[in-house]
């Protein structure tokens, strides 16, 4: 009988495919809205009268205020579930920007930023909704995409910008349009299939029959962190009797329809537990793999122009075309994750440690190139490896800390990236006073030292549980 009715629930296909697509656009729009802006920011501060100082002190509220926010709103959405967090941060995101559009003043260009660097996770969240809707074996080729998808957007953005603020007005035009996407994407969040998506039945459920499944839902615990010792105890905000009624599961994941009105307190108590969880798990490792390579990504491309004058005597317009070049390749490299974990059989450990290795080896082969056809050779593997090893290191983390935390742990990773983002622009200071090459140089150190750790590591994740799995 159990049989009967966990067949009968098994997802329609139909209603997830509808919604991977719709993210795959919102993935889209989103980066090319913000695109079309961020080349045009500090011009417009600085048209505005601020000084430089100033302006270095305005531009990084945006990061701040991302590296405080990104967890605390990915562990949002896991209480409140995606739909609810997704339109919270799109509108307010359009909030920031339609705000953005009418900053006459330096005061009112801050209060823009504000809402722009709490909320502007949306990309997270999809990311998150994305590892609910489909299966761990399926993860990485649908990242990929999305990936791919959201680079597009962001390698069109700046030539749509570039063109509108060629005339009067340029930048709030540039400012309305992007608030206006922010808002249509909303709107197609808003219009989601998200009742025509049931859910997967554990598959202990058909096999032993301890648990039945409903008419409207199926309960699948998640375990698939190796590391962790028990399941992740269920919080409140999933057993509420809102999220009873109208929750739906996909791949044992709850879709938690819980009212935004619901106790505040009870909110930032399943926040905080998520957070704890996070916090308390043994997964320091891949989160220091993440900030040695995002720190080490970032020198590589820090001083590159100023670089390639200095080194080849070529002109803007030239590395323009090479930095395009390599942003085209790492878009389209997206559509290279599927197979190439296929071909690991979906052991991403082992991937992860060759991309690693490959990008540290680019980035020796980059500060040590006597020629421009050298760095143009390593430009195009190092889009390639670069991102396999975001796609890597973020469907780990997943796999180690459990889906049910999905939120909360790509958010604590958006985090750990935005302190490199912090320290980058610091060490590339320092590196470049010895040489064109000194931050380069200093990624390979970093790169060894992350490629150090996964040797150190990765033999007691096997330990723990992590074993390959053979593709199904």
């Amino acid at each position: 009988m159990n049989d009967h009715k966990c067949s009968n629930l098994f997802q329609k296909p139909r209603g997830r495919t509808k919604i991977i697509r719709c993210i795959y656009v919102v993935g889209f729009m989103d980066l090319f809205g913000v695109s079309m802006i961020i080349p045009l920011l500090s011009h417009h501060v600085k048209a505005l009268g601020a000084s430089p100082t100033v302006a270095g002190v305005v531009g990084s509220t945006y990061g701040i205020l991302q590296l405080f926010s990104s967890t605390l709103v990915g562990s949002w959405s896991d209480v409140v579930g995606r739909r609810y967090s997704l339109l919270t941060c799109l509108l307010l995101s359009a909030l920031g920007y339609g705000l953005l559009g009418m900053s006459t003043s330096i005061a009112l260009f801050v209060l823009a930023r504000i809402p722009v660097g709490l909320f502007k996770h949306s990309l997270s969240i999809c990311r998150a909704l994305l590892s609910d809707l489909v299966s761990e074996s399926e993860r990485p080729l649908v990242m990929g995409h999305f990936n791919a998808a959201s680079s597009v957007g962001f390698i069109l953005g700046p030539v749509v910008g570039g063109y509108l603020t060629e005339h009067e007005g340029g930048f709030y035009t540039s400012s309305f349009t992007c608030a206006f996407i922010f808002l249509t994407n909303a709107g197609l969040v808003w219009m989601l299939p998200w009742c025509e998506t049931l859910t997967h039945c554990n598959d202990t459920n058909s096999s032993n029959g301890n648990e039945s499944c409903h008419d409207t839902s199926c309960s699948k615990p998640i375990s698939n962190g190796s590391h962790m010792k028990s399941r992740h105890p269920v919080l409140a905000a999933e057993t509420s009797p809102a999220c009873r009624a109208e929750g739906k599961h996909q791949g044992g994941f709850r879709w938690r329809e819980v009212s935004l009105h619901q106790c505040a307190w009870r909110q930032l108590s399943s926040v905080g537990s998520k957070i704890h969880m996070v916090a308390s798990s043994d997964m320091w490792d891949l989160f220091m793999v993440r900030l040695l390579m995002a720190i080490a990504i970032m020198l590589y491309y820090s001083n590159f122009s100023l670089a390639m004058e200095e080194r080849f005597s070529l002109k803007p317009k030239v590395t323009g075309y090479l930095i395009s070049y390599s942003s085209t390749l790492g878009a389209l490299a997206g559509f290279l994750v599927g197979p190439v974990t296929k071909l690991y059989g979906n052991y991403m450990p082992t991937l992860l440690l060759h991309s690693t290795i490959l990008t540290g080896l680019l980035i020796f082969l980059y500060a040590s190139a006597p020629t421009v056809s050298q760095v143009l050779l390593t430009s195009t593997f190092f889009a390639i490896s670069t991102t396999i090893g975001r796609t890597c290191i973020t469907d780990l983390e997943l796999q180690r800390g459990g889906v049910q935390a999905s939120g909360t742990l790509i958010g604590a990773g958006q985090s750990v990236t935005a302190v490199g983002r912090v320290l980058a622009p610091l060490l590339s200071g320092l590196a470049q006073e010895f040489s064109p090459c000194g931050p380069p140089s200093l990624g390979v150190v970093l790169a060894v030292a992350a490629v150090g750790l996964l040797f150190i590591r990765i033999p007691k994740w096997d330990g723990r549980g992590m074993t390959k799995k053979a593709t199904e």
